[in-house]
């Protein structure tokens, strides 16, 4: 390379010596109006030839200077960046080693080399959280959003922040912005559906279930997001039926037995509207109109506390025997018959119907307490002693416990939602191994009443 700009060098030097030979004449340049300079013709060529090589070399200096300045500034940055993958990857090994002091040192170290890191502000913000100091982590999680205001993961971690000081508003107004950015993050409806159930705002969550119910990504979850959506349409009715919105709770609840025929809580909701209506004969005559379809027990339950309380029991003993006769060997059916003979005072009936009950053993210690009623009731202490084995509770002699057929809790009083497991239409008389082995471990719950 130098070989052959020396040879451009001297070639261009004789030239200008084979031009100077043969153009000898002056030039008149004009510096000002009254300076007034003669110089050979190529002596004007060297002047004009070295001022574009000085200005040449003058743009490559900068050029080169600006060049070398850059690659300094990115080896600076590089290396930066490489002491904050190392310092991240050392936090994170920490963190996965439980050892959350020295994850704390390197994230802050990470802080000191670039202030606005994202990853290090919501990692330090997720160990603040773990710590319940909230305080500190709504400051990082601010901070991230503030570096990288386009973050998700900023936005969703700040509003379950927000969420645990109680700030519920606040909250789902940072899901909202997330699910604006993108309308199925699956981790935004969730985080949202929850704080609008605690809300129990259900009209918002049936129009958020129905999102999520498209989000679904295969059947099998289609399924139980579609089983949540008509739970909460069930409670949207139930809310209107108690706000005494009668009309609105009507359609609510016809609108679930449409999605779910056996959807018993909605039909006991619909037959309460009916009684609220004034229209107590046709609660009764809907709920056995459906009982004769489904022969549930709840709404038999229900159906016995109706006509007990318009005083029509011949009604009632009618549609048990009925029922009897069609299923004679339906031992849950006799002994409801028992319990009813029982709240009738009629304690032979009582007593022939819990004799022709096949294994009586799968309804203690209910049937029991009945027989130890009515013996108490006919002074037999002794015998009455005997079928008790403890103190005699009278409020709870005719009162049977109910269980979650899909978590196995155990509750006093019905509800159309499980409290422990948050299920639908799962709830069913604790008898005959209608609760699943293991459930109920936690004892005898109160439940919603609904009846």
């Amino acid at each position: 390379m130098g070989k052959a700009v020396t040879f451009i060098f001297i070639l261009f030097l004789a030239v200008i010596a084979y031009l100077a030979v043969f153009n000898r004449e002056s030039v008149t340049i004009f510096v000002t109006g009254d300076t007034v300079y003669e110089i050979p013709k190529i002596a004007l060529v060297l002047i004009s030839a070295t001022a574009g090589a000085l200005l040449m070399l003058i743009v490559y200096t900068i050029r080169d200077t600006r060049r070398l300045i850059e690659n300094i500034q990115t080896q600076k940055r590089q290396k930066r960046r490489d002491r904050v993958q190392a310092l991240h990857s050392r936090a994170l090994g920490a963190i996965y080693a439980g050892n959350r002091d020295a994850a704390v040192e390197a994230l802050k170290e990470i802080l000191t080399e670039d202030r606005e890191n994202t990853q290090a502000l919501l990692r330090l913000g997720e160990l603040a959280l773990e710590e319940r100091d909230l305080k500190r982590a709504r400051e990082y999680f601010k901070r991230a959003r503030s570096a990288e205001p386009d973050n998700t993961e900023a936005l969703l971690s700040l509003a379950r922040v927000r969420e645990l000081e109680g700030e519920y508003e606040e909250a789902l107004g940072l899901l909202d912005e997330a699910l604006r950015k993108d309308h199925h993050n699956v981790r935004a409806l969730y985080r949202k559906r929850e704080i609008l159930e605690r809300l129990g705002r259900w009209g918002e969550l049936v129009d958020l279930q129905r999102g999520v119910v498209k989000a679904a990504h295969n059947e099998g979850e289609k399924k139980r997001e579609q089983e949540r959506l008509i739970g909460y349409k069930y409670e949207y009715g139930r809310e209107a039926l108690e706000a005494g919105e009668l009309e609105k709770a009507k359609k609510a609840f016809r609108t679930v037995i449409k999605l779910d025929k056996g959807f018993i809580p909605a039909h006991l909701g619909l037959a309460e509207v009916m009684i609220q209506e004034q229209d107590t004969e046709g609660a009764i005559n809907y709920l056995e109109g459906i009982y004769r379809q489904g022969r549930s027990l709840i709404v038999l339950a229900r159906l016995e506390d109706l006509l007990l309380s318009v005083e029509q029991p011949s009604r009632l003993i009618s549609l048990y025997k009925q029922s009897v006769a069609e299923e004679p060997g339906d031992s849950v059916l006799k002994f409801f018959l028992a319990k009813l003979y029982y709240r009738l005072e009629m304690l032979d009936d009582a007593l022939d119907v819990i004799q022709g009950i096949e294994s009586p053993s799968s309804f203690l210690p209910e049937i029991a307490k009945i027989r130890g009623g009515i013996y108490l009731k006919r002074g037999q202490a002794e015998m009455a002693a005997e079928e008790f084995r403890s103190a005699l509770d009278m409020k709870r002699t005719l009162r049977l416990p109910y269980c979650c057929t899909d978590c196995g809790e155990v509750f006093e009083e019905w509800s159309g939602r499980c409290p422990s497991c948050g299920r639908w239409n799962t709830f069913y008389f604790r008898i005959r191994g209608a609760c699943p082995a293991g459930g109920g471990g936690a004892g005898i719950q109160q439940g919603r009443t609904e009846r």
